[in-house]
């Protein structure tokens, strides 16, 4: 794949033969590109990340340039090995021990007080840092070869729809950025879990691939997940926060109710917008009997019994959308629990946070 200025090397292969294969050799030379401050994008099983040298502020300074990302949006710290985490912080908790010992490597981000190795740049000027330990072994093997922590945000333009195809990165960053690893489309699909340890009780800043009901039962305490947002311009605890992100460039419209009252709902927006051509409907399987007729396209995220379908399936058709031209997205919350608060924190941001409450 060629960028508009330089040359990108990709590989596609299944997880287990990546470490083994004469093309995951081919891409060894990342590391050194990261080591001398370029910026290389590479899957993640949650979604595909930006990645700079995490310790080097000027590094990371190009993260926000690439991105067109606001200073007061902090990135998080990437390690190899839990081993790496005390050099990172001030603190660490025996519930921070034991969420890594569950969920790590995995889609769970710790916010914990950060120390002075810590450039200020990653952590939008705070006191805390967030870290996490991804489960992709193309992600670990890379930051384990560069051999220090590696910050990586999303792999996209500030406040658009996150990147699950190496594709949707070149979307946003061709020309921006030095490389790209392709690992093929991510599991998840939903950014991490973050973690708020600091206080006395866990609190989730943003729902993710690790469900609170998991955490609650892993480390025997309530774990609150009050749902906080940013304002822009704020400076933020850990990315996600603000009112409106993942956003793709249609007119989101989010409607919550019974379900008679939603697909009553849907049906109106979509007969009164009347424009097949650009209007779409994000539903799911349930759903698409008493949708049919509709001027719109309907897309199918999964059953409503499968979260997980939704997580994997919703970036990807809100950038299909967008690349087609439509311009009115209709959507509706996804059952409340599990992997659905992720789901439905997405469509939140997605929409501005604005939720049309029917029936």
């Amino acid at each position: 794949m060629v960028l508009a200025r330089r040359t990108i090397w990709c590989c596609r292969l299944p997880a287990a033969r990546l470490i083994k294969s004469l093309c995951f050799r081919l891409f060894r030379w990342k590391p050194d590109r990261l080591r001398r401050g370029e910026l290389v994008a590479f899957p993640t099983e949650t979604v595909y990340g930006l990645g700079a040298l995490g310790l080097d502020a000027r590094a990371v300074e190009r993260i926000f340039a690439a991105k067109g990302r606001p200073h007061s949006d902090p990135v998080i710290l990437h390690v190899g090995d839990p081993a790496w985490v005390p050099a990172l912080v001030r603190s660490l908790p025996p519930l921070a021990e034991r969420a890594m010992e569950a969920f790590w490597p995995g889609p769970l981000t710790l916010v914990l007080p950060k120390s002075e190795r810590v450039p200020d740049v990653v952590t939008a000027g705070g006191d805390s840092v967030a870290v996490r330990m991804p489960a992709h072994p193309l992600a670990l093997e890379l930051i384990r070869q560069v051999g220090e922590p590696v910050a990586a945000p999303s792999a996209n333009l500030f406040s658009r729809t996150s990147p699950t195809t190496a594709e949707h990165v070149l979307q946003d960053l061709s020309g921006r950025i030095e490389a790209v690893l392709d690992g093929g489309p991510t599991t998840v699909g939903v950014e991490s879990t973050v973690l708020d340890l600091r206080g006395p009780e866990p609190v989730i800043l943003r729902p993710g691939g690790v469900t609170q009901e998991q955490l609650a039962r892993v480390l025997e305490c309530p774990v609150s997940a009050p749902g906080q947002s940013v304002d822009d311009g704020e400076p933020a605890v850990s990315p996600g926060q603000l009112t409106r992100h993942y956003s793709p460039r249609a007119e989101m419209r989010l409607f919550a109710g019974p379900d008679a009252a939603v697909l009553a709902a849907l049906r109106h927006e979509a007969e009164r917008a009347n424009s097949p051509q650009t209007t779409a409907v994000l539903a799911f399987s349930e759903d698409e009997v008493e949708l049919q007729g509709l001027p719109a396209e309907v897309v199918d995220l999964g059953s409503r019994t499968r979260p997980e379908q939704a997580a994997r399936a919703l970036y990807a058709a809100m950038r299909d959308l967008d690349a087609r031209g439509f311009t009115l997205i209709l959507a509706r919350l996804a059952p409340h629990g599990g992997l659905g608060d992720a789901v439905n924190d997405r469509l939140r941001r997605a929409a501005s946070g604005r939720i049309t409450h029917v029936g």
